[in-house]
């Protein structure tokens, strides 16, 4: 396992809140506790956008979901979610595709629907696509993530993200993570979110190829790096 500091992680953290009874103080909470523990960035409800905006004065970027959880929405409703988040002051984006449609095969679905986010919010916006990758190994196979990562590059998908940490499939694996960086990892970040609970766990998926972190419990991994 690869030996990091704490230094070196905290700067690959998405310090996450993404519950749905997430208040505005729970926002706000999150973005002091992001300033203090200097994370890249923080990830929240499209709602709360603004909220966390207005407390974000400098410091990390700005991450917002779209298609959040399941991914079974209109792309013409992700691209209006998407770029209603940047207009409300979002710097990147983490969409979920439509899960079905990359179990089905129907590649060209997946990326048509990244390519209406990306085209809707332009290219200056930082997109991370989420494939859902526990359930497409658990549900199809080892391709069927491989061309997902493959269809999230071809519509112009800045980074692949394993998980949404909500699909009962689970979150992100060493496998899952392995497999998106021998595919796009030398074009496209990856992040690895869902159940990333320790600096164990966190240190694993960097060794596998991850570049970003999506964490709730960011302080608890990052006390354990010492």
């Amino acid at each position: 396992m690869g030996s990091r500091t704490r230094a070196e992680v905290v700067a690959l953290v998405d310090h996450t809140l993404l519950k749905p009874e997430a208040t505005a103080d729970d926002v706000a909470a999150l973005v002091a506790e992001a300033a203090e523990l200097g994370v890249f960035a923080v990830c929240v409800s499209p709602s709360m956008v603004a909220v966390a905006r207005r407390r974000l004065t400098e410091g990390p970027k700005l991450a917002a979901v779209v298609g959040f959880p399941s991914g079974k929405h209109l792309s013409s409703v992700k691209a209006g979610e998407a770029r209603a988040a940047v207009a409300d002051g979002a710097d990147e984006i983490d969409m979920v595709i439509d899960v079905g449609a990359a179990l089905s095969g129907d590649f060209e679905a997946v990326r048509d629907d990244v390519a209406a986010v990306r085209d809707a919010i332009g290219d200056d916006i930082v997109l991370k696509v989420i494939v859902e990758s526990a359930a497409l190994l658990s549900l199809g196979d080892e391709r069927s993530l491989v061309e997902a990562c493959r269809a999230a590059e071809a519509g112009r998908a800045d980074f692949v993200k394993t998980s949404t940490g909500f699909h009962p499939s689970g979150g992100a694996s060493v496998r899952a993570v392995e497999l998106m960086a021998e595919t796009v990892g030398t074009r496209l970040g990856i992040k690895a979110s869902g159940g990333i609970r320790t600096a164990a766990d966190a240190s694993v998926l960097l060794d596998a190829g991850a570049t970003r972190l999506g964490l709730s419990g960011t302080r608890a991994v990052l006390d354990g790096l010492g």
